[in-house]
């Protein structure tokens, strides 16, 4: 019978864990080993499915597990996917899965050499193309990473809502070394079994043990085990304690014996010859299934992991013995220091034979100490047992689920966020929360987008704003360069220009704005500016390269045309414009792949809206059908399995026929896409253009990947978009801009069809 002791469970009934209340049950897609596979991540990560289960019946727990190769394992009904980690094609075939599970939240266990690829990489391909929030257990991180575990982890680092440690110095090296934010990491103790104390002499029994003093080593046997020296050490046990075995369990680790066979295995029995113990040393050449090793555990004295490394993250060997109430000597890595802290353990030097000798012959020359020390082993053990952890891990679950989004349109939207960013020079480009940023100065990109915001005001707003749009276009005139012949951009705070040529993009964007004021301008002095400047600075877009200055020119023009519909050279810029649009969609357009660039990158509906346009005022179908082929294609690309709308994410940019990534979303694309699908409703009459638009601005109240409200109604601000772990809360005047835009947009295309709402 075993012992009981305050504190400590006093029977086989074990303790009751109370069901945590949550919002509604989660569905987790975990990725990591799983057995049968023999490495201790896959003994973690089916522990730990186990524990979630146990505590959480209803929850749904898809397993993605990672194999060596393709039928390596044959893993039972609680794996839904085996991703094979060499295989390319099988990270994206998880990730198709995962996007269609709907899975809230994605739990990644994390080793470098889980996957495939330099230190791992190929993992992510996979984070990429999934929008869930990601939380990450990392089983190491590295004190010294060499460059390309840097790369990696930074990438995960950045992607991930939580990173999971289970070591205060794994939680100092991620804020030191690596960058992460403190409030990004969290720190689960390594998860151990749940199993009464003292039972050493019924599982002696089992093992062959009776009437001997065990020391026991366990886990995948390998040089960085330091087995040498407890080897070494164990003369001088023997010597006080001649009925002292020394069981080293585990098969050798497989990458081992795929280099070398048995060789290192049979050097650890030579040295045992050698120091004259070959009798005192039980090996079990196997790998253990968990309650085995469990039973093992609970047959020995004191537990030894003499480890060679001082960067050791975790050992979950470890932690088991600790839970199974065993006395531990052990050299002085990251995990053993933390958990055998304050009189839990003995520590001794890294290699130090004779000093792990004389801490073990110690603790068995004194029975009763040994027995308080397996005590406080026991009770600090009680806390990491799996329903703790488990309890744990549904905590960080429901922390990174995403919230529930508003299904409210607003009638009006403020003004107040516009207007602090400007000033008599104009409107600045960048903001610190929602401060202006006056570092960056000004840009003719974002007052070309406020001048043509001014247009589209009305009432009150109007009559409070009405004084900028002389500002804004003020700017617009400034950035002409005559010399040159093209717009500059860049302006700093002291109002100096900063380049003579901007980009073709930035100057195709200001004469789609000079376009669209000299049409739609309140004032008829300033459609006459509009025009004059328009045919001063427009011949310039002849000669544009960029698919963007190209499609903005020719919605400039087009805006134009609505007034003066035989403006030679707004026509000539339409025609031209449309003719090379044609050409590059002709040229890299494939079946899966109807766009006008191999590449995705901003402001994507603009292409296609620029065709509708364009292909209206010159009467041409095939223009239109163009642009709206073009368009199904990138909106069917720009929508979420769940339905919501996701625009292209900015880390997606030049990437040769690559589906899109998810992160970073920006409101630019969504003022483009409302726009592109009010043409494509002008033309069709078909009211899944309407669906697209409301699902685009949709996104600004918080029906996205992350459930955030983007745009605030109140004030009229917007956030700078959507990264992997919530918001940009930087209020930059493109996205203020692109808020304003695309509310103003889907008003005036609410009032076209006549209704107030859809």
């Amino acid at each position: 019978m075993y012992e009981t002791f305050p504190a400590l469970v006093a029977d086989d009934s074990q303790e009751h864990f109370a069901q945590p209340e949550m919002s509604s049950p989660a569905r987790l897609a975990l990725i990591g080993g799983f057995l049968p596979r023999r490495c201790g991540i896959a003994t973690f990560t089916t522990d730990m499915h186990a524990a979630l289960k146990a505590l959480v019946p209803d929850m749904a727990i898809d397993v993605y597990a990672m194999a060596p190769a393709a039928d390596a394992n044959a893993f039972d009904g609680r794996v839904c996917n085996t991703i094979v980690e060499s295989d390319p094609a099988a990270y994206l075939d998880a990730t198709a899965r995962i996007e269609a599970s709907g899975a809230d939240v994605i739990w990644l266990q994390h080793e470098f050499g889980l996957f495939g690829g330099p230190a791992g990489d190929m993992i992510l391909s996979l984070l990429d193309h999934v929008a869930a929030p990601l939380v990450v257990t990392l089983h190491t991180v590295l004190a010294s990473p060499d460059p390309e575990q840097m790369r990696v982890m930074t990438r995960l680092i950045a992607r991930a809502s939580k990173l999971v440690v289970m070591s205060d110095l794994s939680r100092t090296l991620l804020t030191s070394i690596y960058g992460a934010d403190e409030d990004q990491i969290a720190l689960i103790a390594h998860g151990v079994p749940d199993r009464p104390f003292g039972r050493g002499a019924r599982f002696k029994q089992r093992f062959g043990f009776v009437g001997q003093k065990v020391i026991l080593t366990f886990g995948l046997l390998s040089p960085g085990k330091g087995i040498e020296a407890m080897i070494s050490a164990l003369p001088q046990i023997v010597e006080r304690h001649p009925d002292t075995v020394y069981c080293i369990a585990g098969a050798t680790h497989p990458n081992l014996v795929a280099q070398e066979g048995e060789a290192y295995r049979e050097s650890l029995q030579a040295l045992a010859r050698k120091e004259g113990v070959e009798g005192h040393i039980r090996w079990i050449d196997a790998f253990l299934d968990t309650d085995e090793l469990l039973d093992l555990i609970e047959a020995a004295d004191i537990f030894v992991t003499p480890y060679i490394g001082a960067q050791q993250s975790t050992s979950g060997t470890l932690s088991y013995a600790m839970a199974l109430g065993k006395a531990v000597v052990s050299t002085p890595y990251a995990h053993a220091a933390e958990l055998l802290a304050d009189d839990h353990g003995r520590l001794v030097d890294f290699g130090d034979s004779d000093a792990m000798g004389r801490e073990i012959a110690l603790l068995l020359d004194d029975p009763e100490g040994l027995r308080d020390l397996q005590k406080r082993v026991y009770g600090r053990g009680r806390k990491m047992i799996w329903p703790r952890f488990a309890e744990r891990t549904l905590e960080v679950i429901e922390a990174s689920r995403l919230p529930v989004a508003s299904d409210s349109v607003p009638e009006r939207i403020g003004i107040q966020g516009l207007v602090r960013m400007c000033d008599s020079t104009g409107i600045l480009q960048h903001s610190i929360h929602g401060i202006p940023d006056r570092r960056h100065g000004y840009c003719v990109d974002d007052n070309a987008r406020a001048l043509m915001l001014m247009h589209r005001l009305d009432g009150q707003v109007r009559r409070e704003c009405g004084e900028r749009t002389t500002v804004f276009a003020s700017f617009v005139q400034h950035a002409w360069n005559p010399d040159s012949g093209e717009f500059r951009n860049f302006m700093g705070f002291g109002r100096n220009w900063l380049e003579d040529v901007g980009s073709e993009d930035s100057c195709g964007r200001t004469l789609w704005a000079i376009g669209i004021t000299a049409r739609h301008a309140h004032d008829a002095g300033m459609r006459r500016w509009a025009a004059e400047l328009f045919d001063q600075t427009a011949p310039s877009a002849l000669g544009f390269q960029s698919p963007r200055a190209i499609a903005f020119a020719m919605l400039g023009s087009a805006s134009l045309a609505e007034s003066q519909p035989h403006h030679a050279l707004a026509n000539r810029i339409m025609h031209q414009g449309a003719d090379r649009l044609k050409a590059l969609h002709a040229a890299v357009a494939k079946p899966e792949w109807n766009w006008f660039e191999d590449v995705l990158a901003y402001d994507n509906c603009r292409l296609s809206e620029a065709m509708l346009r364009v292909g209206v005022h010159l009467g041409d179908d095939a223009i239109i059908a163009c642009g709206l082929e073009t368009l199904d294609w990138v909106m069917a690309l720009q929508t979420a399995p769940q339905g919501h709308f996701r625009p292209v994410g900015s880390n997606s940019f030049g990437q040769s026929y690559v589906r899109p990534k998810i992160f970073d979303q920006q409101p630019v694309e969504i003022w483009a896409a409302i726009d592109a699908a009010a043409a494509a409703w002008d033309v069709t009459r078909d009211p899944h253009w309407l669906i697209h638009a409301r699902r685009a601005y949709d996104w600004f109240d918080g029906h996205n990947d992350r459930n955030v409200e983007v745009g605030d109604p109140v004030t009229g601000t917007s956030r700078d978009g959507i990264n992997p772990r919530g918001l940009n809360l930087n209020e930059g005047a493109e996205s203020v801009l692109a808020y304003q835009h695309a509310f103003y947009a889907l008003q005036a295309l609410m009032a076209k069809v006549g209704v107030q709402r859809w």
